[in-house]
């Protein structure tokens, strides 16, 4: 890394450029590149390492698990799900039609996951992407009041372009959660995207809430515009303990 443009490059922060100019450099000797091609290149990898790290920050600030990506979701074990529309979902569309996404059933059947990836892919067109279990943003807004951080913590979540709350219904609701929950809901409807997953089924809406008036006013804007998965099947992480205990069997010796 000798190239007498490096410590300029160095010194305007142009990391990508600098990373990449000795092999650029011999490209263009060895391809005869013109001096606007070369340019090219090197812009090309100082933008593609930005987005990469502008990428990174993003994903870090949504609370998103890129570990739990499409590729990986094993929809042979899952069935009822569509694998087309889920694909299609994965194109952001439904982000700038703003629609819903409901995934409902019992625990362990890949609500989550499916969350999570259609969350990534997201991010990666670059929108803005909050990921929240459900019972841990309400706890966050309720102390935000305490500390005179409400209004910016709501205003977050109401203009994220995607808000996933995971695990809705995993515990009861306060009457100020569920207020909170109904308020987001309402404020996002027609507005915003949002994915949420609960192994309630949406007549145990009402017990969640404690309150049958806001639970049915809150289904009701879910589900106008909304694409809703019902996904039944033993859970993943029981089906992984069997695999595991059987190989484990499979490896001890026979007792004599």
């Amino acid at each position: 890394m000798t190239h007498p443009l490096l410590p300029k490059l160095r010194q305007l922060k142009l990391g990508g450029m600098a990373h990449t100019l000795d092999t650029r450099a011999a490209q263009a000797t060895a391809e005869q590149l013109s001096p606007t091609e070369f340019l090219a290149l090197l812009l090309d990898d100082e933008l593609e390492r930005r987005a990469g790290q502008r990428l990174a920050r993003h994903i870090k600030q949504s609370g998103c698990d890129v570990n739990k990506t499409l590729a990986q979701f094993d929809f042979a074990a899952a069935p009822d799900v569509d694998r087309g529309l889920i694909r299609d979902l994965a194109t952001g569309a439904f982000i700038a039609r703003h629609e819903n996404i409901l995934f409902s059933g019992p625990t362990g059947t890949g609500k989550t996951h499916l969350a999570h990836a259609l969350a990534f892919e997201a991010l990666k067109m670059e929108k803005r992407v909050i990921f929240r279990n459900t019972a841990k943003l309400l706890a966050e807004l309720n102390t935000a009041r305490a500390v005179g951080t409400y209004p910016r913590l709501l205003r977050k979540t109401l203009t994220a372009d995607l808000l996933v709350l995971d695990d809705f219904g995993l515990q009861p609701l306060t009457a100020q959660g569920a207020q909170d929950l109904y308020d987001i809901i309402a404020e996002r409807y027609e507005r915003a995207a949002l994915i949420v997953t609960s192994n309630r089924a949406f007549t145990e809406w009402g017990a969640v809430f404690g309150n049958d008036l806001l639970a049915s006013a809150a289904l009701d804007r879910l589900t106008h515009h909304s694409h809703t998965f019902t996904i039944r099947g033993e859970s993943y992480r029981q089906r992984q303990r069997r695999k595991e205990v059987s190989g484990v069997s499979a490896a001890s010796p026979a007792t004599p």
